[in-house]
């Protein structure tokens, strides 16, 4: 990943010299490595890899809610702020689109979690879970999917992908 070359001729080419302790003139071997380079080569590889679906606890989008309708756009921050509390990066769809273009589009994204809430989440203190590992999960304490997410970017789990299987 990190690249550290000798340059035997930059020196030349620039009429570069030293002068040792015994007072010759001298061309100096020239070392560079590429620090910035690095990171670029890293994250190119991790993409490639992981074919663009990084895993949750390197994405910088984690958890996507996408509340139902604007009337839901209250618990949809309370859920917000419960996740940012936890250090999990998370956004909120405020767009007046229908669920199912937000969680195509989501899911298009490759965000690893989407948690949708309308009238029944708000009442239960619950989001209904889904995410490209387990599919649709249903609904699930908003307390449980803290849980869960937070330790699984901890411990920088690695999860298989759900395949959805189609009918014939």
């Amino acid at each position: 990943m990190i690249t550290i070359q000798l340059d035997m001729f930059l020196a030349e080419r620039y009429d570069m010299s030293y002068t040792d302790k015994d007072g010759q003139k001298k061309r100096p071997y020239i070392i560079h490595r590429t620090s910035m380079g690095c990171y670029e080569r890293t994250l190119a590889w991790l993409i490639e890899k992981y074919a663009g679906k990084l895993p949750t606890w390197l994405c910088p989008e984690q958890v996507r809610v996408l509340p139902i309708s604007e009337k839901y756009f209250d618990y949809a921050d309370t859920v917000f702020a419960e996740l940012r509390k936890a250090g999990v990066d998370v956004t909120v769809d405020r767009r007046s689109e229908k669920i199912g273009y937000k969680i195509r589009e989501a899911r298009n994204e490759k965000v690893p979690y989407m948690l949708i809430v309308g009238e029944k989440e708000q009442e239960d203190g619950t989001v209904s879970m889904r995410s490209r590992y387990d599919g649709d999960a249903g609904a699930i304490a908003l307390s449980e999917f803290v849980a869960n997410i937070t330790e699984e970017i901890r411990t920088k789990e690695i999860r298989k992908e759900y395949v959805e299987e189609k009918a014939e």
